[in-house]
């Protein structure tokens, strides 16, 4: 699907899973918030279907945020290479993958997901912890979208991202080209790079510092390549609705805007980015 026909009026004769289904891996047993505001974003995005895939309390708590959200358990307080095969099973039911967000940093699950992320048949975010597992010298799918803060960047590419646009651009085009992937570099301007092409984005606010914000970016994420978009437009475009709606969250919370409250105002920041 391109951008234009996600974004165009709906056919009456649409269905179910037209226009994406989303699996959201993430959760442990402290963090449940994660995978739930992953899982609401692509959904008023316009994902058909979000299934979050979790350690048991994660997903018993994420599948109270909403009855919209399916949640799947595993037996487990962290991932493990013992969810690997029933992990990938689901991926293949699915049309994208969201991954890392409240996963931890347990060895074992960063072992899970160094494996998944080499097996997974479909396109993925990997956010948050996730980005932990990547080895430095790792050959990534093009068809991944990495989404780091300044740290996990620093991680990626053994430099701390600098302050000045132009350096920052630099940077994640260089590293977006060694691993052969897609970088969304969160910050004042968000730099995107498939380390061919580099874009900017300058939508946002400084009161998006709260815990969450993030999550509701690979949840956009996430529903665009669902729906078919590539990677790279796709995380351009998720760049600016997700910057959008923390604006205009911003304008009625200010300092106490809270992550959930970008739910309610991503539908218009979409319809916005389609005119």
């Amino acid at each position: 699907m391109n951008a234009h026909k996600f974004f165009a009026k709906r056919d009456g004769w649409c269905h179910k899973g037209d226009f994406g289904k989303l699996l959201v891996i993430g959760g442990s047993r402290r963090y449940s918030g994660s995978p739930a505001l992953q899982a609401l974003a692509a959904l008023r995005t316009g994902a058909d279907l979000a299934m979050i895939l979790a350690p048991e309390r994660a997903a018993d708590i994420a599948a109270c945020f909403s009855p919209d959200i399916i949640a799947e358990p595993v037996k487990a307080d962290f991932f493990g290479l013992q969810h690997l095969k029933y992990a990938l099973k689901l991926s293949e039911e699915h049309d994208a993958v969201c991954i890392g967000g409240g996963l931890g940093k347990n060895k074992n699950t960063l072992m899970f997901v160094r494996s998944f992320l080499k097996k997974v048949p479909v396109p993925c975010v990997v956010d948050a912890d996730a980005i932990k597992a990547l080895n430095k010298n790792m050959k990534l799918k093009n068809e991944f979208i990495l989404t780091p803060h300044a740290k996990e960047f620093e991680y990626l590419s053994g430099r701390t991202p600098g302050t000045k646009t132009e350096e920052r651009k630099k940077q994640v085009t260089e590293t977006a080209a060694r691993l052969n992937t897609n970088i969304l570099l969160k910050g004042h301007t968000d730099i995107i790079s498939d380390g061919k092409t580099t874009k900017l984005n300058k939508t946002g606010s400084p009161y998006m510092t709260v815990g969450g914000t993030g999550d509701i970016l690979a949840g956009v994420c996430g529903a665009m390549l669902a729906a078919g978009i590539k990677p790279f437009k796709a995380a351009c475009m998720a760049a600016y609705i997700n910057g959008l709606a923390g604006d205009t969250a911003a304008k009625e919370y200010r300092q106490g805007l809270l992550a959930s409250d970008m739910l309610k105002f991503i539908p218009r920041a979409v319809m916005l980015s389609g005119q």
